[in-house]
């Protein structure tokens, strides 16, 4: 991949939109390729080997989510962005637990996505050579002796608490379904407001206030996500 020009692939059926993340993102120095349907999107996938697609799940011949979860059963690790509208929820909730690494709902600003495209690209770089300590602003999280600080203050967490962390700052910067956090962490629990709980006493620890957070994000209706590393 190159650092200056990434290549994205779009995939939306609405030529309007193809042509407005286009020069969008060309702007934003990305290598744009397009396609329309599923069936072009798959075939480019393979032949052009984007570093980046942006998907949209509502495409003429196949659904986003059917398409993503077919390229995740063959190991095609692409990062996915899925472009979805606000009131389609559980929509973005399947893309993401398929194996989609963020969303952006329409109408959305072009800044934020490209922001958006950059922490997905920069995560999957990372990913092999992920450092034992994690920094957004002045929380750190030290994965190695499980130590999490505000400023020089160490906070006291319990177990799970500290698990839940944890996950989120592995995966900062891109957005944790309440599923994904619940497998990840208890296996088998199932109950939203059970996890609701755990964060809202992980906020009050960190002084993170829910209404203007710095360290742990809501994605209303679809989960959590840690600001990105700094």
């Amino acid at each position: 991949m190159s650092d200056n020009n990434p290549k994205i692939m779009i995939v939306d059926d609405e030529q309007p939109i193809r042509k407005l993340l286009r020069v969008g993102l060309v702007a934003e120095n990305f290598t744009i390729i397009e396609a329309r349907n599923g069936k072009d999107a798959d075939e480019i996938i393979r032949e052009e080997k984007p570093d980046l697609v942006i998907l949209d799940l509502g495409l003429p011949d196949t659904s986003g989510q059917i398409l993503l979860k077919a390229w995740r059963d063959e190991n095609i690790n692409v990062p996915v962005i899925v472009l979805s509208s606000r009131t389609d929820e559980q929509g973005i909730v399947q893309a993401l637990e398929a194996g989609a690494d963020d969303y952006i709902t329409k109408p959305f600003g072009m800044r934020e996505l490209a922001a958006r495209l950059r922490v997905a690209l920069r995560h999957r770089l990372a990913q092999q050579g992920e450092s034992p300590i994690f920094r957004t602003g002045d929380l750190s999280v030290d994965l190695v002796r499980r130590v999490v600080k505000v400023g020089a203050e160490q906070i006291k967490l319990t177990p799970k608490e500290y698990d839940i962390i944890r996950v989120l700052a592995q995966y900062s910067g891109r957005v944790l379904t309440h599923n994904q956090l619940l497998r990840e962490v208890w296996g088998d629990v199932n109950d939203v407001q059970y996890l609701r709980v755990y964060v809202r006493q992980i906020r009050k620890k960190l002084g993170d206030n829910a209404e203007e957070p710095r360290f742990i994000l809501t994605e209303t209706g679809v989960g959590y996500r840690m600001a990105e590393k700094s």
